[in-house]
C-alpha cells in the first residue's frame, strides 16, 4: 500500500465558479506512480465545494441556477449580521455540496463516467486562491 499527497491550487473570482479540474487530477494520479486504489480530492476552506458534473456550458448553467434557487445570494443569513462579510449563502452552498470526493482508479485510469468531469465550486464573494488536497492510496 502507497500514500502519495499532492496540491492542486486554483485561483477563482468571485460568486459562483465552477472549474473542471479533471486535468489535474489526471496529472497527479500519472506523477505519482500508483495504478490502483483511491484518489481522495478535500478542498480546505468553508465556501467551496468539490463534485461530478458534466462540464458543457448549457448543465453548468442549469447547476448555477439550481444553486440560486436552493440557496440565494439575496436571502437573509445570520452569518452576514454576526460576521459583516456577505458571504453567507456561499457557506450554506458549499455545506450542500460537501468539501470532499472519492474516485476510484484502476489501471492509472479515473473511473469517471464518459460525460463525468471533476469540478471544483467556489461560491466566496471575493476571488480566492484554492487548495485542494489530493490523496492517492493503492499500489
Amino acid at each position: 500500500m502507497n500514500i502519495h499527497n499532492d496540491v492542486i491550487y486554483v485561483k477563482t473570482t468571485y460568486g459562483t465558479d465552477i472549474i473542471d479540474i479533471t486535468y489535474e487530477v489526471k496529472e497527479k494520479v500519472l506523477q505519482s506512480n500508483i495504478n490502483n486504489g483511491n484518489i481522495v480530492l478535500f478542498i480546505s476552506g468553508s465556501t467551496a465545494a468539490l463534485t461530478t458534473i458534466e462540464f458543457e456550458s448549457g448543465v453548468i448553467n442549469d447547476l448555477k441556477d439550481a444553486i440560486e434557487r436552493i440557496a440565494p445570494k439575496d436571502m437573509h443569513y445570520e452569518h452576514d449580521q454576526r460576521w459583516g462579510d456577505g458571504n453567507g449563502y456561499s457557506h450554506v452552498r458549499a455545506a450542500l455540496l460537501g468539501a470532499s470526493l472519492t474516485i476510484p482508479l484502476v489501471d492509472r485510469v479515473l473511473l469517471l463516467g464518459t460525460w463525468q468531469q471533476v469540478v471544483m465550486l467556489d461560491f466566496d464573494n471575493r476571488p480566492r486562491k484554492r487548495e485542494i488536497r489530493i490523496q492517492i492510496i493503492g499500489e
